[in-house]
């Protein structure tokens, strides 16, 4: 009969202490938990928050860019845009120079919402950031790119 194989607990506890990956999870998990918290009385989660910023520019953007910024397959973005739009707070149209393309944008709506979500943002960030070791909230963010 053979031995079973196995990994070691103590392999487990050095990735649950080393992992990287584990750690910015977590992190994040917990971030996006206290945003979703913060922005629920505007009726918009992190992701819609970070979306909808994603949209805030002079010229509407193509569905591949913003995918691009937020790290999104194109799929899940359209979906991620179908309750926004539902609620009349982004637009999606035919791109003029290329029919097959889209072009989305900020409704008064979703510009409105905006408005009222950015200061909650800005309060909540700042006490976040106050909360980063060594206080360099910059070379954080630096890091996180680089793993990017």
């Amino acid at each position: 009969m053979s031995k079973p194989i196995a990994v070691p607990f103590e392999t487990t506890l050095r990735v649950r202490d080393a992992c990287l990956c584990l750690h910015v999870q977590r992190a994040a998990r917990a971030l996006a938990r206290r945003f979703d918290d913060l922005l629920r009385p505007v009726g918009i989660t992190h992701g819609q928050f970070s979306l909808l910023m994603a949209l805030n520019r002079p010229d509407p953007p193509g569905v591949g860019a913003v995918a691009s910024l937020l790290a999104m397959d194109r799929t899940t973005l359209t979906a991620a845009l179908k309750p926004l739009e539902r609620r009349r707070l982004v637009t999606i149209s035919s791109d003029p120079k290329d029919g097959r393309g889209r072009l989305l944008g900020l409704t008064p709506e979703g510009l409105a919402l905006l408005v009222a979500a950015v200061p909650i943002w800005e309060h909540a960030h700042t006490a976040i950031e106050a909360r980063i070791p060594d206080a360099d909230p910059e070379r954080f963010r630096a890091s996180l790119r680089a793993l990017a």
